[in-house]
């Protein structure tokens, strides 16, 4: 690949620390003025804290709907991971791009930053609109104001890519998924007397395992979809914590999980029957211990996105890559939200793997960024000649 001024654009996102705990609002001025040079005028939509921000900008005839590209700002931690290159700087290496975000997905975000510049030279038209979003890596939380903003405007965007890493595949899917939280509620005790105490964590044990029949229920008997590399709904617990030391008997503890679920399944219904098999743990324990509790709770969630294989949007996104068939996606994105609330025909398609994301030495490689750049002249030819 010659220098161009996507991978100028590419090397200053990857040296922006854009970990989801971080602000991105310095990302965001960059991007922001860039952008003016050209003169588009971005929105920047930011959080209360004033730390982070959204960005939206429009190239081309107003009053029309247009193309939405769509991406995440974000990035995840670099914490306890092995890296041989700055993980917050540009290496080339072997026909690679390596950094932080680099294939999650800051290569799009160049690619589609470098499109809008190159759109603001062209008689558009049709528009094409940059949705740039924080905080997706923590349950598309960020996007939820530009959502917003874009619900009460006049005309909205009459499809959208959203560019996560598809290696440049045409993906019309992905689960939806609903982040929760279980607290358990014990007694404690000297661990010379454990029996007589009511261990919480033995309660957050007790109820993994009601999680983990439940995924067997699902899979036996829920819905399918041999699209998925993963064709049923699933059940995961990531995280458990609780207890002091060894030789107190803990009476608190916390499990976080989540379920990730196909179109159509009853999502509800299953978290009932959690509700239902934590009562059951508890009933033998209550006289002695009334104060024993499993409580539920909800913290956040996202739809799932399931276009249709023959919807407008997937013809004309698989005519600018040359894309025969389409795939579905494991990973969740901003696009369920782009479809649910705002009724916007969405694919999923970007440069390289998600098998490269959330890993050490992280890379997207020069051959996806091409054909993404490739996808994008194409477009831009489209919306001038009015699609």
């Amino acid at each position: 690949m010659k220098e161009t001024i996507m991978r100028a654009i590419l090397d200053r996102l990857l040296g922006f620390d854009t970990v989801s705990s971080n602000p991105n609002i310095e990302l965001m001025h960059y991007v922001q003025s860039l952008l003016a040079e050209a003169g588009i005028s971005a929105t920047l939509i930011p959080d209360p804290a004033g730390g982070k921000a959204n960005l939206y900008a429009s190239v081309g005839p107003e009053g029309q709907g247009g193309v939405m590209l769509s991406g995440h700002t974000d990035v995840v931690p670099v914490t306890g991971q092995a890296w041989t290159v700055p993980p917050f700087a540009a290496t080339e290496r072997d026909g690679r791009i390596y950094g932080r975000g680099a294939t999650d997905m800051k290569g799009f975000v160049a690619c589609a930053i470098a499109a809008m510049l190159e759109a603001a030279k062209r008689p558009l038209k049709v528009p094409l609109h940059l949705a740039l979003s924080y905080d997706e890596e923590v349950g598309c939380l960020g996007v939820r104001s530009l959502v917003d903003m874009l619900e009460s405007a006049p005309v909205r965007p009459r499809m959208c890519i959203v560019g996560e890493p598809t290696n440049m595949q045409v993906a019309t899917g992905h689960k939806g998924k609903v982040a929760l939280r279980a607290t358990f509620v014990g007694r404690e005790g000297h661990s010379a007397l454990a029996p007589l105490a009511l261990n919480a964590l033995h309660l957050a044990a007790d109820f993994i395992n009601l999680v983990r029949d439940t995924q067997s229920f699902v899979v036996e008997h829920g819905l399918r979809d041999g699209d998925y590399d993963v064709p049923y709904t699933t059940l995961h617990v990531g995280k458990m914590s609780g207890g002091v030391q060894v030789n107190i008997v803990p009476n608190a503890a916390v499990a976080d999980f989540e379920i990730r679920s196909l179109a159509g399944e009853d999502v509800d219904r299953l978290i009932e029957i959690l509700r239902i098999g934590a009562s059951e743990i508890l009933d033998p324990l209550r006289e002695d211990f009334p104060e024993a509790d499993i409580r539920i709770e909800r913290l956040w969630d996202y739809p799932g996105l399931g276009t249709p294989s023959d919807a407008g949007v997937v013809n004309f996104v698989k005519a600018l890559t040359g894309a025969n068939g389409t795939i579905k996606v494991a990973f969740g994105t901003e696009g369920g939200l782009f479809d649910a609330r705002l009724g916007i025909p969405t694919v999923i398609c970007g440069p390289g793997s998600m098998a490269q994301g959330h890993k050490p030495d992280e890379y997207v490689s020069l051959e996806q960024l091409d054909r993404c750049q490739a996808m994008m002249a194409a477009l831009l030819a489209r919306l001038e000649a009015g699609f």
